[in-house]
């Protein structure tokens, strides 16, 4: 067995490339989906009764449905539409959407919890709706929300692994290259498995600093 990993490990070069490209995509769609949640919360609290319901809605179908399901959709669907994308794009777009829903929902409790008063003060000193938001608002529901963000942002590296389905040359897609020339389909898993076991635990530590 240890000479398989061995065998294994010298394919360390698809191997890294595969790690550093679902590194960047949980990075990048994790840093999207939390810029866009910031704007989503402010439509899930809005005073005008349509808009928050419309987007409430749209966030409850969202995080009702299996990330595959979403991926399917923007991978198989959106062709017969005429709209094409390229795998990386249809992998990057369904991630963003997924958790920003997610992140948006916990951005909303947060805001929910916060007292009243500190609006209605931000207001008297004569803050506006936007500078309100981001000077007073959004800094306390970052803080309050950021233990429960740490949660969901995990969601990046684990769905990550359905990209495969899209052919993208990620962390998952790459045992399935590497046991074609090593035949050694059981090690070639566990190196998987550690790979996104640290990548996970790193970002678990990093949510709890």
């Amino acid at each position: 067995m240890i000479a398989n990993f061995g065998i294994v490990l010298g394919e360390w070069r698809s191997l890294a490339t595969g790690f550093l490209n679902t590194v960047w995509i949980c990075a990048l769609s994790g840093a999207l989906s939390l810029l866009l949640a910031v704007f989503v919360s402010m439509l899930l609290v809005s005073r005008r009764h349509g808009v928050r319901r419309s987007t409430q809605g749209v966030v409850d179908v969202l995080r009702a449905i299996p990330f595959l399901m979403l991926l399917f959709i923007v991978y198989y669907c959106l062709p017969t539409l005429h709209v094409r994308l390229s795998s990386w794009t249809c992998g990057l777009s369904a991630l963003i959407v997924y958790n920003t829903a997610y992140f948006a929902e916990i951005l909303r409790g947060a805001w929910s919890h916060l007292p009243h008063e500190q609006e209605e003060a931000g207001r008297a000193y004569g803050y506006t709706e936007l500078r309100l938001y981001r000077r007073i608002i959004l800094p306390q529901i970052f803080i309050a929300a950021g233990p429960v963000l740490g949660q969901p942002d995990d969601h990046p590296g684990k769905n990550s692994a359905f990209l495969m389905v899209t052919r993208s040359p990620d962390l998952t897609s790459w045992p399935t290259r590497c046991r074609r020339s090593t035949s050694c389909p059981f090690e070639t898993i566990l190196v998987a498995v550690a790979l996104y076991w640290i990548l996970c635990s790193t970002r678990r530590g990093r949510s709890s600093w």
